[in-house]
């Protein structure tokens, strides 16, 4: 079975050599950018199980790619950065990326992330990939919304890890903790405002009503409950 391939976009050679040294020593395959242009000319020969992204780069907004990466690629988006402010990660969770690092770092930290999220990316449901409910159809491995006319909308790799988590519990009431449990990151303020930002998305995607929605319902106080018949293929 191959093993991973971890990109690493940073313009510090240092941080690339620790970690493609760190990764490599782990198990994993590693691919290492200083520029966003060398990083995407490799994108369209290759598919990244994990895309790890500075947001300091001399040649492109770092959020701005991390978004891209997130609505495009099937990769698991890690940022690193120096950036510590709440709002930097708050900003990029909400953009799409599934966890971010604050630098400086364990390396073994790094490693340890990273499988995790592998980890809980492989749990799919046995029945396949793709979950029908309420006219839509779910389509996993392409990672985009398609309504009963055949009209597709993508949704990001992090969109995806909430509306699976949904899916695969159709009418069972979830509540913030289990949601932290189940897609990891640290608990607090800006995790339940990325969760808040991605479920949001995901009733805009649905085409659901702000005020009234019928699939994803909030129970004040204790979490949300999806409402849909929910059938896997």
């Amino acid at each position: 079975m191959t093993a991973p391939l971890v990109t690493i976009l940073d313009d510090e050679p240092a941080i690339r050599t620790m970690l493609s040294d760190a990764l490599e020593e782990a198990g994993f395959r590693t691919q290492a950018f200083g520029r966003a242009t060398e990083f995407e000319a490799m994108l369209k020969a290759a598919t990244p199980d994990v895309c790890l992204v500075d947001l300091s780069l001399p040649d492109r907004n770092g959020l701005t790619l991390v978004h891209q990466l997130a609505l495009e690629q099937g990769a698991t988006v890690i940022i690193i950065s120096g950036r510590a402010e709440v709002q930097d990660r708050v900003t990029g969770l909400e953009l799409g990326a599934d966890d971010y690092i604050i630098k400086p770092f364990d390396p073994a930290e790094v490693v340890a992330r990273i499988r995790a999220r592998l980890r809980r990316g492989s749990t799919a449901p046995a029945t396949g990939e793709t979950a029908r409910f309420n006219g839509w159809a779910a389509h996993f491995d392409r990672y985009v919304l398609e309504d009963d006319a055949g009209a597709e909308t993508p949704f990001s790799h992090a969109e995806g890890q909430v509306l699976r988590l949904f899916l695969e519990r159709p009418k069972r009431l979830i509540s913030r903790q289990a949601m932290q449990e189940a897609l990891g990151g640290a608990a607090g303020e800006s995790f339940d405002r990325a969760m808040d930002v991605r479920i949001s998305r995901l009733r805009t995607k649905l085409r659901e009503d702000p005020r009234n929605p019928r699939l994803i319902k909030t129970i004040y106080g204790a979490g949300y409950i999806f409402l849909g018949e929910v059938i896997w293929s």
